[in-house]
């Protein structure tokens, strides 16, 4: 127990309802069905215990979190325990008015996403009308009562050339920082894959576009994340399993990452167990934790300290095994299947995706 580090950060998805129905969702295909089973009390008292164990930061996220009638009640609690809380929402699922109420309630940061400067593009890419409208409007109420406000852009095929707009939009806006988030492949993004990965040219320019706005040293603070399917090495996933990041589910399920329940493992359930226990003592939240688990490829692997094997969900859906290095790797004696995809993606560039709403019409911008 002395060599577990407590959680640092904990997310509270409040529900998997979203009123988007982005192709590059990263959630499970299916997550829309999770019931929404907590109760403002029992989110109470996950806050409380985690609290105790020194978790710091709280992100609030979904689906779209904006759909749950306890919100402002949730941030206002995690206030009087002294979180640094982060709302993660998509601006549209409540009246604009519902700002005030959670800046008053202690409410630190909004990160709202804005998949593009153009309507057209972004009604295509989340499938819904009001999307721009209702995103800008929240925005710009969130800079008018002086909030920190953290514009996060998912990029994907469709919206990558735009990169130099996105960041003048994002500054105009007034955001605080910019997150231009070329997006990892899980849940419907991985079904999409072949109509949404970019190009490697693609990469490259908008790579540039943004070191050109870096270098004007402007207030607002820009990040780029590059794909997992061009590297030839895994990310850290969550600083490693089990070791800094704890959410819970609407039906209060406990996982160490926010795709986690993809794995076959039992995860606990905060209605049968406290968050310590959950933390310290469940077998799921051990099940990765060290190295003991990792296959011959990883173990006698000089860098298996930095990248831990690479991430476990992405490594069950490639290879429909868990233990396996991450495919990302080129260590890894499955990094064909990353190479096929992105050959793949690359021969079929005019595919469109698919939405939960299979009945929609809408087809992407060509890039």
């Amino acid at each position: 127990m002395n060599e577990i580090k407590p959680p640092l950060w904990l997310l509270l998805e409040l529900t998997h309802k979203c009123p988007l129905e982005c192709s590059y969702c990263y959630n499970q295909l299916d997550f829309a069905k999770t019931k929404d089973i907590m109760n403002k009390e029992k989110w109470f008292k996950v806050m409380s215990e985690a609290r105790a164990l020194g978790a710091v930061q709280l992100g609030i996220s979904g689906g779209e979190p904006l759909l749950n009638k306890d919100l402002v009640e949730i941030v206002k609690k995690a206030n009087d325990l002294k979180f640094y809380t982060n709302l993660i929402t998509s601006g549209l699922g409540a009246d604009i008015s519902i700002l005030q109420k959670l800046k008053d309630a202690g409410l630190k940061t909004i990160q709202l996403g804005i998949q593009s400067h153009e309507e057209n593009t972004m009604t295509l890419i989340t499938n819904n009308k009001s999307a721009f409208k209702d995103k800008i409007a929240f925005a710009k109420e969130v800079k008018r009562l002086d909030m920190q406000l953290i514009v996060n852009s998912c990029i994907t095929r469709q919206n990558i050339d735009q990169i130099s707009d996105i960041i003048d939009f994002a500054d105009c806006l007034g955001a605080n920082y910019l997150e231009v988030a070329n997006i990892q492949y899980y849940g419907w993004a991985l079904e999409n894959i072949e109509a949404l990965l970019p190009t490697p040219t693609q990469l490259k320019l908008a790579k540039k576009a943004t070191d050109i706005y870096r270098e004007k040293k402007e207030a607002m603070k820009v990040f780029f994340v590059v794909p997992d399917y061009f590297e030839t090495r895994p990310k850290a996933c969550m600083n490693g399993w089990a070791s800094t990041f704890l959410t819970i589910n609407p039906d209060g399920l406990a996982l160490p990452c926010n795709t986690a329940n993809t794995l076959p493992l039992d995860f606990p359930n905060v209605h049968e167990s406290s968050i310590k226990d959950i933390w310290y003592d469940s077998s799921a939240f051990n099940y990765f934790r060290g190295n003991k688990w990792m296959n011959e490829t990883c173990q006698t692997c000089d860098e298996k300290e930095q990248d831990f094997g690479g991430c476990r969900c992405q490594a069950y859906a490639l290879t429909k095994d868990m233990h396996e290095t991450d495919p990302v790797c080129d260590k890894s004696k499955h990094h064909n299947i990353v190479q096929d995809i992105v050959k793949s993606s690359l021969e079929n560039m005019e595919r469109t995706p698919i939405y939960r709403n299979k009945k929609n019409s809408l087809k992407f911008i060509k890039s």
